[in-house]
């Protein structure tokens, strides 16, 4: 279990997290990469701009520092945006222990290079393994995330695990992937341990978990749009089976294990963000679905809205696989190619009938 540990990030799942381990008596750092508004969320022990509402423990303690953010820590938890991890992660590298495990909370896949959180680390922080897939066909080469001689180990928390509730202390469960079953324990037992409304399983499939965890932003953006036109619970429950489908497709063909999908960091995942109104992909659909651009629904919140980077990066990843993704495409064709949503929706409808 680990005792001291270093958050990189103060969006809201970045400071919840801070919330529940300094709760619970471990020694916990927070980082924002600015230093302005770090020094307000310390000022007023609480996050206005991402979880308003929630106290901070005055156990806490913000390090705007980047020479100073792993200073007796054991494990850094990197809770930066897919999109923003590159930049963020290439200005702290030079400060990384070599040997100090990172678990990733980001739900992405960046933008043209395709490559998933985990991979985005081992990239920038020198690793031999795990950076990038050859091609269609080929397996997955970020399983084990090790480099022989950096040793940095990776890790993925991921689940049906929405901030506000977290902070709220409701019932809710989580999953540590790592191909290190070891580290995987380790952070259950972190995480888990002295938090009775919090339980954490292991997995040994990382590609599948953040695999999942991305791309179901997408089906929740598709789910606000349902709700935001009315057509209805039939018309959402059609899209999460199918929609799951889809995602399934995808992340066999990438390597990653079919059981996956069906468990937390899938259709646990999947259903929570899809229905939530604290959803921030499904929110941005439902402002879709009512009438709004593209950029006049991401203008509504100061969130970054993770689905609608990742849909660029999953109809790449279709295309390069092979995939047929026809969701995840209208999608696309409505955010990107002004396509009208009742016009996406009727072609949807209008595909040939084949067996489920």
């Amino acid at each position: 279990m680990f005792k001291n540990i270093s958050i990189i990030g103060d969006g809201g799942m970045g400071t919840v997290l801070a919330m529940l381990l300094s709760e619970k008596g471990i020694a916990v750092r927070m980082w924002g990469y600015d230093r302005r508004q770090l020094e307000q969320i310390e000022q007023n022990r609480e996050n206005k701009k991402f979880l308003p509402g929630y106290k901070l423990p005055e156990q806490l303690v913000f390090e705007a520092d980047d020479a100073r953010i792993t200073d007796g820590a054991d494990l850094l938890v990197s809770a930066v945006p897919c999109q923003f991890m590159r930049g963020i992660w290439n200005r702290l590298k030079d400060y990384v222990p070599q040997s100090i495990p990172i678990v990733s909370v980001a739900k992405g896949i960046e933008n043209d290079t395709l490559l998933r959180p985990t991979q985005i680390l081992a990239e920038v922080l020198g690793e031999k393994r795990g950076a990038r897939d050859e091609g269609p066909g080929t397996r997955d080469e970020g399983r084990g995330m090790r480099d022989e001689g950096r040793g940095t180990r990776f890790a993925v928390l991921s689940g049906p695990t929405i901030a506000d509730e977290l902070a709220r202390r409701l019932p809710a469960t989580a999953c540590a992937a790592a191909d290190d079953e070891t580290l995987a324990k380790e952070i259950q037992h972190t995480f888990s341990e002295g938090v009775p409304w919090l339980r954490v399983y292991t997995n040994t499939d990382i590609v599948g978990v953040e695999l999942a965890g991305a791309m179901k932003n997408i089906i929740a953006i598709a789910a606000g749009i349902i709700d935001g036109t009315g057509a209805g619970d039939n018309a959402k429950a059609a899209l999460l089976t199918r929609g799951l489908a889809e995602i399934t497709r995808l992340g066999i063909s990438m390597g990653a294990r079919q059981q996956t999908f069906a468990g937390l960091t899938g259709l646990g995942d999947l259903v929570t963000t899809c229905i939530s109104p604290k959803g921030r992909n499904r929110s941005f659909g439902e402002r879709v679905g009512k009438g709004q651009t593209a950029e006049q629904a991401q203008s509504a919140t100061e969130s970054v809205v993770e689905g609608v980077a990742t849909c660029k990066s999953v109809v790449a990843l279709g295309v390069r696989y092979n995939i047929e993704m026809p969701i995840t495409q209208a999608v696309y064709e409505v955010l990107f190619e002004n396509k009208p949503v009742q016009t996406a929706i009727a072609d949807l409808m209008k595909r040939q009938l084949k067996a489920e």
